[in-house]
Parts: structure tokens; C-alpha cells; sequence
């Protein structure tokens, strides 16, 4: 378990320095770069002053180093737009971010499995046909599209839900609801094709033969024997996936108005704050690293033929 613990540390401090390299280049050496907030009619002792105050006088290897300094110690700098703490703007936002991840996985794991299992039991049927189609179409489907739909719904028509904000007390899951069913189209449909193929593999083994001949219930067998070894590639894929939801939440808080992640990564790109932008991909670059260590624990766990440990 050492050793193990001890080469996904490195693999993730090295990953982590990759990712930090390649961001902090690119916004440096991009066209405009931070030199770019300099207003065209500023002054040259207030260009002075802010080409001091960010280091633009010095080589771009230089300031890598000194930010990488800092943050190694927790400090990511200030927001060029608001002069708060980054670590503070982005543990604002942080909490939102991870509850609206947290129940999209909740429900795309619960409603997925269960759709996926209906599939594969039910093959070529009118049940499997159906959820294949809706699978198709949640991947198919732009998200911002279906999320300005819900909202011109649920919102403007029906008047049921609120079109945007996070809310407080028994009536947060009203906010809740519209971006996780849009949020969940990243996840739920890879889901139910991962369980339904790894159910349709599995229920033709042996020993699920070797169960129905010695006369177990059908629900036994497929919910006991089955779907245990079923889950085992559709856990590894939920690493995979964590990902896709912090990006899919660009879009999601964006339309929905929910103050995350995703919403300050846009706001720090059209504001220019650099800062902020780092000290967001290195905290989202963070939580994967994080999210894919714990799915690996899981995996091992489930399936006794891995022996990471």
C-alpha cells in the first residue's frame, strides 16, 4: 500500500507541474499576455508601476518561479480585477461547484445503473430501444440549448422553478434541479452504455448460468451476481468523468447563473485576471488528481483481481 501510495504522489506532483508549465506559458506568451491590462491611455509612470507590480520586467521563467514559489506556500496572489485573494474568491466558489457535481454523480450513477440494467436485461426490446434513443440524444443535444429550453419551461411558462441563483433552506432544490438534469447529460448516458455492455457480458458467464440452474430468483442474479462484476468498469469510468463535469459546469453555472467554478473560470478569461485563472486550474487540476486516487481505492476494492496495494 506504501509503494503505491508512494508513485501515485509522484505521478500527481509531476501531472500537477505539467499542467501549472503549460498554463502559466500560454497566458504569458499568448498574444496580448498580462501586459495587455494596461489601459492605451495610461500613463508611463503608471505603466512602470504595474509592470513592477506583476513582474513583466523580468524573463517569463523568472516569474514561474516565483509564482510557483508562492503557491507551493498556499499563495496564489491577488484578482487583478476585485485585489481579493485568490485562494479567498475561489473558496467562495468552490463549495457551490462541488454540491452541484456532487448530486449530478449522485443521480446519473443511480438513474444510469438502473437504466443500463432495464437495457441489457431486456435486450432488443422496445425498453432497450428507448433508453438507447434517449442516450443518444443527451449526447447529441447541445447542453446550452436544453438548459435555455428548461428554463424558458420550467421558468417563463410554467413558472415552477427559478431560472437562476443557488437559494438557501428547503427550497435549494429548486435551484438544484434544472442544472443537474443539465449537467447530467455529460454523465448519465455514458452510464447506461458502460452498464448496460458490461451487463450484457457479464450475464453470459458460467457462474450466472451456474446460479439460474440452481434456482435463484432472476432478481438475485442479476442485481447479487451480476451487477457487482458489471459495476467494476463502470466505477473506472467514473474517474473519467469527473473531468468532464467540471468542464460541462462552465457552461451549466454560466446559463443558470450558479456562482461556481465554471462561472469564475469565465469571468477571471473575459476579465483578464490571470491570477485567478491559475489559481483555478490549479485547484480544479487538484480535485481530479484527488477524485481518480479515490476511484482507484474503490476499483481495488470492488474487483479482488486488482492489487494495487
Amino acid at each position: 500500500m506504501l509503494n503505491f501510495l508512494i508513485n501515485r504522489l509522484w505521478q500527481s506532483i509531476i501531472l500537477m507541474f505539467i499542467v501549472t508549465v503549460i498554463t502559466f506559458f500560454l497566458i504569458n506568451l499568448a498574444p496580448g499576455g498580462p501586459a495587455s491590462l494596461m489601459r492605451m491611455d495610461a500613463t508611463a509612470e503608471e505603466r512602470a508601476a504595474l509592470t513592477e507590480r506583476m513582474g513583466l520586467d523580468k524573463p517569463v521563467m523568472v516569474r514561474y518561479g516565483v509564482w510557483l514559489s508562492d503557491a507551493i506556500q498556499g499563495d496564489f496572489g491577488d484578482s487583478l480585477t476585485s485585489g481579493q485573494p485568490v485562494v479567498k474568491r475561489v473558496t467562495e466558489r468552490l463549495p457551490n461547484t462541488i454540491e452541484l457535481t456532487l448530486y449530478t454523480l449522485i443521480f446519473s450513477i443511480g438513474v444510469g445503473v438502473v437504466l443500463g440494467v432495464i437495457s441489457a436485461v431486456k435486450r432488443n426490446s422496445a425498453s432497450d430501444y428507448s433508453i438507447n434513443l434517449f442516450s443518444a440524444i443527451g449526447l447529441s443535444v447541445p447542453s446550452f440549448w436544453l438548459a435555455i429550453m428548461l428554463i424558458y419551461l420550467f421558468s417563463v411558462i410554467l413558472q415552477w422553478l427559478p431560472s437562476s441563483g443557488v437559494g438557501d433552506g428547503t427550497e435549494k432544490w429548486k435551484y438544484l434541479l434544472m442544472p443537474v438534469l443539465i449537467l447530467s447529460t455529460t454523465a448519465l448516458p455514458t452510464i447506461i452504455r458502460f452498464t448496460r455492455s458490461s451487463m450484457l457480458e457479464v450475464v453470459s458467464q458460467n457462474y450466472i448460468r451456474t446460479a439460474r440452474a440452481k434456482g435463484a430468483k432472476e432478481w438475485v442474479v442479476i442485481y447479487w451476481h451480476a451487477l457487482r462484476n458489471a459495476l467494476i468498469p463502470v466505477i473506472s469510468v467514473i474517474g473519467v468523468l469527473i473531468p468532464r463535469l467540471l468542464g460541462g459546469a462552465v457552461i451549466t453555472e454560466s446559463v443558470f447563473g450558479w456562482p461556481g467554478m465554471g462561472r469564475l473560470i469565465v469571468e477571471a478569461a473575459q476579465g483578464r485576471d490571470y491570477n485567478l485563472v491559475m489559481g483555478v486550474t490549479v485547484i480544479v487540476t487538484l480535485i481530479v488528481i484527488v477524485t481518480n486516487f479515490l476511484v482507484d481505492i474503490v476499483y481495488s476494492k470492488i474487483d479482488p483481481r486488482v492489487k494495487n496495494f
